[in-house]
């Protein structure tokens, strides 16, 4: 027989199974065993009566370490006792792979063993429900990331994540060997997205990213990856309405489709509205509330005050300071300049998600920008040079993935929504 999933053992009408997956509980009760396997779909309690079960059988359910791999075959029987109203009677039990005892961390559903360890022994860490979880949701994301796109006319493409030079200015890379020259690991494909659009017009990708800032914050990775767009002959408030939509799909993608998982994790969505606010007002806004500003950014308690301001919301701030942005966002009316950019950022339930904005598509107020910003305009011939042949304005952002995911699910730690974590301290697993 092929082997069977839990969840259809209750969702269809099966007498005969073959189930694999895990133990994750047992109960010896004398005269009657029970285990409980789980697999990716769910559990199912196995039943062994002692003069009904066979006796190899009902002698191996006393002593199967937790977390083993095992096969059962049985028969499906209706129980009023059982969880979900079914059980298994088995005829066979067989280990796969016996797991050693006792496990290095807890991976009950109420585990008590502190994230630093969980992360060192991650890998079993993902045996755990509400772990899976967390990663079901987050490849739901990328897959309405994706399905958006597409029905936006978007090309998926693929950027390069070795560079010869910084992708946005100062001096938070990591450098590589690259045979006989110095390399650097990404911080972002923005330029590789600008030079796409002078041609396809709209691309998108998601992509990994690398910051060697030395922060160790809930909230920061120094290996991360984005949600990536870009639009050609489009400004800033273009890109900004793309985004807020595609939000709002994957959004409702995951309250359609993952409402297991969302109970799971005892997390309640809502498909946000939208708000646009400029930085300037923003910022009087602020202010009258009590919150300190900053004439170049927002703070960690900004961004947490706009979330009580407007909840279930994504707040764009707009028309930013240009000091507070990149050298490649396009300055207001298109001034060298001008104290105002074409810029934004994105905030969701208290958190900065995604910033973004028109880019410049002249090449010599870029290198001027260049200049501003300290930077060797030399050091980007290649990327000034693509906009010397046709190209229009356009603009783009980037959304953090596993910073999306944070701030859906109510996470605490970043960290929570990596499958194997990178940052000042964590080389492994």
């Amino acid at each position: 027989m092929e082997r069977t999933m839990i969840k259809d053992v209750f969702e269809k009408s099966k007498k005969n199974v073959v189930l694999r997956g895990w133990v994750y509980d047992s109960r010896d009760l004398s005269k009657v065993r029970f285990v409980v396997l789980k697999d990716v779909s769910g559990r199912i309690q196995i039943t062994g009566i002692q003069g009904k079960t066979d006796a190899q059988v009902f002698k191996l359910m006393k002593n199967i370490p937790k977390e083993s791999a095992i096969e059962v075959v049985g028969r499906v029987e209706k129980s009023d006792k059982a969880p979900g109203g079914k059980e298994i009677l088995p005829e066979s039990i067989k280990i796969i792979a016996q797991a050693e005892s006792p496990l290095p961390i807890d991976v009950s559903d109420f585990s008590k063993t502190e994230l630093p360890k969980r992360l060192d022994y991650r890998f079993l860490d993902l045996h755990r429900p509400k772990i899976q979880a967390i990663f079901k949701i987050q490849s739901n994301l990328m897959q309405g990331f994706r399905e958006f796109m597409i029905k936006e006319g978007a090309i998926e493409c693929q950027f390069p994540e070795i560079i010869g030079s910084s992708s946005e200015g100062g001096t938070d890379l990591f450098e590589i060997k690259y045979f006989e020259k110095k390399a650097y690991l990404s911080q972002s494909c923005q330029l590789y997205k600008q030079m796409l659009v002078c041609s396809m017009e709209k691309v998108f990708a998601i992509f990994p990213t690398w910051r060697s800032e030395k922060h160790n914050t809930v909230r920061h990775l120094n290996e991360a990856r984005q949600f990536d767009y870009e639009q050609g002959f489009a400004d800033d408030k273009i890109v900004m309405d793309v985004l807020g939509r595609c939000v709002q799909y994957m959004v409702g993608k995951v309250i359609d489709e993952n409402s297991d998982e969302l109970k799971l994790l005892d997390v309640k969505l809502k498909v946000p509205k939208i708000k646009y606010l400029t930085f300037e007002k923003t910022n009087k806004l602020l202010e009258e509330k009590g919150v300190e500003i900053d004439e170049r950014d927002l703070s960690g308690e900004a961004e947490k005050k706009l979330d009580e301001l407007y909840p279930d919301t994504i707040v764009f701030v707009h028309d930013w300071p240009m000091k507070g942005k990149p050298f490649y966002i396009m300055p207001k009316d298109e001034k060298a300049d001008a104290e105002l950019s074409n810029g934004f950022d994105a905030i969701y339930k208290g958190m900065e998600v995604s910033s973004g904005g028109q880019r410049i598509h002249l090449p010599e107020l870029l290198i001027k920008r260049l200049k501003a910003k300290g930077l060797n305009p030399k050091d980007f011939k290649s990327y000034i040079d693509s906009f010397r042949y046709g190209a229009p304005e356009h603009a783009g952002w980037g959304l953090g993935v596993e910073r999306l995911t944070q701030v859906l699910l109510g996470l605490n730690n970043i960290r929570e929504a990596v499958l194997f974590p990178r940052d000042r301290d964590r080389l492994s697993p």
